[in-house]
């Protein structure tokens, strides 16, 4: 956690990945982000993985250092709670459709330089999720060997979407401030997606080749990189992706003469050209299974590492978070009370500044737990008013529903 938007409020209305991703990330670095959610949980709260009393470990880290204020949002006087809520700070991150009680258009009537960030499956406002979004730009088709696609586990247009939409939140405020104006961005996850695989190159590369690429399986496209098991059945992930790298590879393997046969034969240099190491893998590929098959593990990291070359053994995750440089002793953790109960590793910001002291990790709220508090400090409500609301079921705290 760090300072830098310390007094900036931020009204978050989303669920899922990418929204509370963007929220997620403004509070670590210092926003007030105050969740509206739906009295008792929105579609997400109790979303996989849950604990045995059924509460949501993803919920809870995906909302850290947030506020929570509960609202029945099937009600009309609900619904204007949010609107007055959205309107008192000025700034809107929400997954809701671009039409309803949450359009910009509805809000900025009472808040003309209101900056709305609106994360949306496809640009026309239809409906996606990260998975069905990978399936639309092609990457199950270029992952695994085949011949059937390949879904991978990680949401990653729901986590860069977040993260952009952070970014462009703040771009959008920076302007605000010279110009006076508002505005609503609106962040489709498809945009996202298509829009990195230009930025990779890989429309283009299509667009030229007017093919897919193959399937590489664990080989990585355009470098010499893959798997390889040693002799103690380690397997381990080598990507060479400097030339002198590669030069230290072929050292710590005692492969320099076996290659140069391969150049001579070929008439070719693997030193400078990292394009024709990929292309001739299928002669290279065999010399290092073999090379590798015949060591160790331990030895061979060992060279490795006096190398500089990138490599990195295969392990389950449940491995990984017991990693004491990945969790125990890495300064980006901390250890907070959690709704849940369960006492665990809290993730903070990611990035570190070391001019900086960097404040603990903060607990994701209780649904509602901060009702009360936002409605008297935004909307200057008094004690009884709120106290109607949350008798009339408009609003909950924690003392009127499930604090779980």
């Amino acid at each position: 956690m760090y300072s830098f938007l310390d007094g900036l409020s931020i009204i978050e209305a989303s669920s899922f990945v990418a929204s509370p991703t963007a929220g997620l990330y403004c509070a670590q670095f210092g926003a007030q982000v105050i969740r509206v959610d739906q009295t008792g949980g929105g579609p997400d709260y109790r979303r996989w993985p849950v604990t045995e009393a059924n509460d949501s470990l993803y919920w809870e880290n995906l909302n850290r250092a947030k506020k929570s204020v509960a609202v029945d949002l099937r009600k009309p006087e609900g619904r204007e709670i949010v609107q007055e809520l959205v309107r008192a700070t000025g700034q809107l991150i929400t997954n809701f459709p671009v039409d309803g009680f949450l359009s910009h258009a509805l809000l900025a009537q009472g808040c003309p330089d209101l900056v709305t960030l609106r994360i949306m499956g496809w640009a026309d406002g239809s409906p996606a999720l990260d998975y069905t979004i990978n399936n639309a730009v092609g990457y199950p088709m270029l992952t695994g060997t085949g011949p059937d696609p390949v879904n991978h586990v990680l949401p990653a247009w729901d986590l860069i979407s977040g993260a952009y939409g952070a970014f462009a939140m703040l771009a959008a405020m920076q302007w605000r401030s010279t110009s006076g104006e508002g505005c609503e961005i609106r962040l489709p996850l498809s945009d996202v997606a298509i829009g990195t695989v230009a930025n990779l190159g890989a429309l283009a590369e299509m667009l030229y080749t007017g093919r897919d690429r193959p399937r590489l399986g664990n080989a990585v496209y355009g470098l010499f990189g893959r798997d390889f098991t040693t002799r103690d059945g380690v397997r381990i992930m080598i990507v060479v992706a400097t030339h002198r790298q590669w030069a230290n590879l072929l050292v710590a393997l005692g492969l320099s003469e076996d290659v140069a046969a391969i150049e001579q034969e070929r008439g070719v240099s693997f030193e400078q050209d990292d394009g024709l190491r990929y292309t001739l893998r299928d002669m290279l590929y065999p010399l290092f299974e073999r090379a590798i098959r015949s060591r160790d593990y331990a030895d061979l990291s060992t060279a490795f590492d006096a190398g500089g070359i990138v490599f990195s053994p295969y392990r389950r995750m449940l491995d990984a978070v017991h990693d004491p440089a990945l969790v125990a002793n890495n300064p980006i953790f901390g250890t907070v009370p959690n709704p849940s109960g369960f006492d665990y590793p809290a993730a903070g910001t990611f990035a570190t500044v070391p001019q900086m002291h960097r404040r603990e990790p903060c607990p994701a709220p209780y649904n509602g737990q901060h009702t009360e508090e936002v409605l008297a400090d935004l909307l200057s409500l008094p004690a009884a008013e709120i106290g109607r609301l949350i008798d009339a079921g408009i609003v909950g705290n924690i003392a009127s529903g499930d604090p779980k």
